[in-house]
């Protein structure tokens, strides 16, 4: 009886429009007055969700990725993406995915993903002729690959939701092949929609350009080098990592690129803290709502009742996607984390899977929910950027889906993709 109280509360919250933070605390807290738990449970797990000295790397590469979307750092890398595929068929949606996925590896976050790269690539492909709706599919797809990027700070997020099993450091040097097969993915789909449109070439500025963009944009591509290179030599800890990028990006925007002001470097700080707050809370209730679900054996639950449809791993993989692209739909990407990790990790680890390679099949997941309604916070974003309704954007969505689709396919069933950078950098043995 407690554990469907507790999944009826949570969805009917949710159906009620209340905000995921509230509807995962609310229900926590009506299974536990139901239980005849002391309220003081309640406070106990929210602080020891929240008091973990691993956390501070969440608001270090959020404020990181608030300062290169305010500073200026989008114009250098649009104009180096632009002149390297900008001459292909269809070549500033192939810019477009170019230049997300440099801007995805140092924001680390989708949605300032969506924003920085849709304000400056939107306008211009509606200018040179796209259809809105390409520009905006193109836009919100590619920069989901922010999620897997090493100033993400959903790995730090897994990280932890995985209870140990699974270091940083390793996590940070998983997402680089994954990032790059959404990338191609993606590539592949924008190309094929702007050859069944008939979009035309661009020209191709030729290679002084190109290193002459290249110089331009390479500090702010450095920060993705920086902190991997400081993992991997044992300089800093994956958490110190986050400090470090900040530090630089301040120097960066401030004294190299020069084109950071005072009232965008407070619109950064201020945004960065709304962030860090609501994370922060979703971590606390979701800690609530984890102990319950240790409680009641919901991971041994869910186990058994997958064992019952299929006992071949391929099977209870795919259905694990599925489980998490229909909660993803409704749930906010650190809440899914947080609340789907103790849940299906052990499952997939029992049927075979490395936490880092679920990691990664995770936050493809939960990158993939941001971009579908009811909740679609990146496309949301494109679409008001763009101009255009979600329903007239969702209509032509289906190669740019099936790009994602077969990425997470590849991540999901070849443990290469996730596992082969770790295990050559830093000796990992799993």
């Amino acid at each position: 009886m407690e554990l469907i109280i507790l999944g009826a509360t949570f969805f009917g919250f949710l159906i009620l429009g209340v905000p995921v933070a509230f509807a995962i605390g609310l229900s926590a807290i009506c299974t536990i007055l139901y239980e005849g738990l002391p309220v003081a449970v309640i406070f106990q797990q929210m602080m020891s969700g929240m008091n973990i000295f691993s956390f501070l790397a969440i608001p270090f590469f959020v404020f990181s990725g608030e300062l290169m979307l305010h500073g200026g750092v989008a114009d250098k890398i649009v104009q180096l993406a632009k002149n390297l595929v900008g001459h292909i068929r269809g070549g500033l949606g192939m810019s477009n995915v170019v230049a997300c996925t440099l801007f995805g590896g140092v924001s680390g976050s989708p949605v300032a993903d969506v924003s920085a790269m849709g304000a400056v690539m939107i306008p211009m492909m509606k200018k040179e002729g796209f259809d809105t709706d390409y520009a905006v599919n193109v836009t919100t797809h590619a920069s989901l690959v922010g999620a897997l990027m090493p100033t993400s700070h959903n790995m730090i997020i897994y990280a932890l939701a995985a209870g140990g099993k699974v270091s940083i450091g390793a996590l940070i040097a998983a997402g680089i092949l994954p990032a790059l097969v959404l990338m191609a993915c993606m590539l592949v789909a924008a190309y094929a929609v702007a050859v069944k449109r008939g979009y035309p070439a661009g020209k191709f500025p030729g290679w002084a350009e190109v290193f002459r963009s290249f110089a331009a944009a390479l500090p702010g591509l450095l920060i993705v080098g920086i902190i991997l290179a400081g993992i991997l030599s044992g300089v800093f800890t994956a958490t110190e990592s986050a400090a470090v990028a900040v530090t630089y990006t301040i120097l960066l925007t401030f004294f190299i690129y020069r084109t950071m002001t005072l009232q965008n470097f407070l619109r950064a700080a201020a945004k960065a803290v709304k962030t860090t707050g609501v994370v922060l809370l979703l971590i606390g209730v979701s800690t609530m709502f984890q102990y319950l679900m240790g409680l009641y054996e919901v991971a041994d639950l869910a186990g058994d009742m997958m064992s019952k449809v299929s006992t071949q791993p391929w099977m209870i993989f795919l259905l694990i996607n599925v489980i998490l692209f229909l909660l993803g739909t409704f749930m906010d990407m650190a809440a899914t984390i947080l609340i789907c990790t103790p849940i299906f990790l052990p499952i997939a680890m029992k049927a075979g899977m490395d936490p880092v390679q679920f990691g990664m099949l995770m936050l493809i997941n939960c990158a993939l929910g941001l971009n579908t309604p009811p909740v679609g916070t990146t496309q949301f974003v494109g679409c008001a950027i763009g101009g255009i309704s979600v329903g007239a954007v969702m209509r032509t969505i289906l190669p740019f889906y099936a790009a994602l689709i077969a990425a997470l396919m590849f991540v999901t069933y070849v443990p290469a993709f996730s596992l082969w950078l770790p295990r050559l950098l830093m000796g990992y043995k799993g």
